[in-house]
């Protein structure tokens, strides 16, 4: 018994010298693992957050339907007061949360040195692109949730990094990737396509060091969102995608004709945000609420007359498409494009993925009778819906793995790369890129204004 007691005594002093000899290395190591530690609570908390703004933007959707089936008025009186009241809030208290979010993350990558710098990315800004985005999408407006959705992740992940030890070497840039690209993996619970969003949109190059900050990002988000949303895809299983033996032509007339509607959506978003000119645009620059007012007067129409069609992000109107073409009349593409605009418009916080994936598959919808006997509608549809996105962000390789991803459409993964390349190319032609021309146009608003030059002296003064 005693040698037990003396061998405990001696184990008990080895420690104690061993620790004492490595007191530094010892908290230097915990110091880091709790860094780690942080890091992965918060990529846990951007699939939480992910998860929790697909679940209410959802509920106030259905919501905004079920009282409308009951009172067919109220959006003529609810969407033009949700927009005045809901761009006030924006401006006043959340500057920042305005439109889809991706910009505002790009902006703070490339944000320059020895300015005064108005934040884009924090967790103010990230709670009210949750409750406005929510909100507008409860009034009926043509919004989207995955947009908005980088740029809380990034928020949440910018916070975090004040809370890192140095020795992790996790910069500000990483933590913004990683937590756009684990907000998009989330929001779509597709993990591939936040990787490559990370690489084509967020960042040209990728470090070892990112590469490994941004996949464990992403594994993190996209487990707690599949642990709440389930591992289904995004749409479901679409059962009837295939493929005839030649798509040639159908992936041609699909990527040309989504190519120029995206573009021209392109177009006009960019149009709106950096050189709009005439006077509807220095009527909404001189009386912001009252045309948010109008434009929500103009959403509540379309939406009436298209019997609800056009309100919401248009998720339920592409799986209906996918399932049953016919089920969805052909006006519902154009119609779910102009409530889309209009919406952008008014500068309220609200992203266009979702909007512009619906607005392709009504296209396909319209494609289908020209194409009968060449491809089955769920075929002629994703490949609307990809080419579409693909040329409303000019980001092809993007585009392709999502839609890719959310119909399960691996065996058509060459037709889909090919037509997003096509419909990324030819809107190009038409409009410059989406995302990071706002970014620029965020950028130059916060440079300072240039002092105007010195009068110049009188001539008979030089003279005296």
């Amino acid at each position: 018994m005693l040698s037990l007691l003396e061998r405990a005594e001696r184990r008990v002093d080895q420690a104690q010298v061993y620790l004492r000899a490595n007191q530094v290395f010892l908290l230097a190591e915990a110091r880091l693992w709790l860094g780690r530690g942080v890091f992965w609570l918060a990529g846990i908390s951007v699939g939480l957050a992910a998860v929790g703004f697909a679940l209410l933007t959802d509920k106030a959707a259905h919501s905004f339907l079920t009282v409308v089936a009951e009172y067919p008025w109220l959006p003529f009186i609810l969407t033009p007061a949700a927009g005045a009241g809901l761009l006030w809030l924006t401006r006043n208290y959340f500057r920042g949360a305005e439109g889809s979010g991706i910009p505002q993350v790009m902006a703070e990558l490339k944000r320059p040195a020895g300015i005064v710098w108005r934040p884009l990315v924090s967790l103010r800004i990230a709670v009210g692109k949750v409750l406005i985005g929510v909100a507008a999408v409860g009034s009926g407006f043509s919004f989207g949730r995955e947009g908005p959705t980088v740029q809380i992740g990034a928020a949440l992940m910018s916070y975090v990094g004040r809370l890192l030890p140095t020795t992790l070497r996790i910069q500000q840039h990483h933590l913004l990737v990683a937590g756009g690209a684990a907000g998009i993996a989330a929001a779509f619970n597709a993990p591939l396509a936040g990787i490559v969003f990370a690489i084509e949109e967020l960042s040209r190059s990728v470090e070892s060091r990112m590469s490994g900050v941004v996949i464990t990002a992403i594994v993190l988000a996209g487990v707690v969102a599949q642990a709440f949303l389930g591992d289904r895809n995004y749409f479901g299983y679409v059962t009837m995608l295939g493929e005839t033996r030649d798509l040639l032509q159908t992936i041609l007339l699909c990527a040309v004709v989504s190519g120029i509607a995206g573009g021209t959506f392109a177009r006009m978003l960019v149009l709106a945000a950096t050189g709009w000119t005439g006077r509807v645009a220095e009527f909404r620059a001189q009386r912001p609420y009252l045309f948010a007012a109008l434009i929500g007067l103009l959403v509540a129409s379309l939406g009436w007359a298209t019997g609800g069609l056009t309100w919401g992000s248009g998720y339920e109107e592409t799986r209906a498409l996918l399932e049953k073409y016919e089920s969805v009349p052909w006006y519902f593409g154009p119609a779910k494009f102009i409530a889309t605009v209009a919406a952008y418009l008014t500068g309220l916080p609200g992203g266009i993925f979702a909007p512009s994936l619906a607005i392709g598959a009504g296209i396909g919808r319209d494609l289908v009778p020209l194409l009968s006997g060449q491809a089955i509608p769920p075929t002629v549809i994703v490949l609307c819906m990809v080419g579409f996105l693909a040329a409303a962000t000019q980001a092809p390789i993007t585009s392709f793995i999502i839609v890719m991803e959310m119909v399960n459409g691996y065996s058509l993964v060459m037709d889909l790369m090919a037509t997003a390349l096509i419909a990324s190319a030819i809107s190009r032609l038409i409009s410059r890129p989406l995302y990071s021309t706002l970014a620029e146009n965020m950028i130059r608003q916060q440079q300072p204004t240039p002092e105007p030059s010195a009068t110049p002296a009188d001539p008979a003064s030089k003279s005296v």
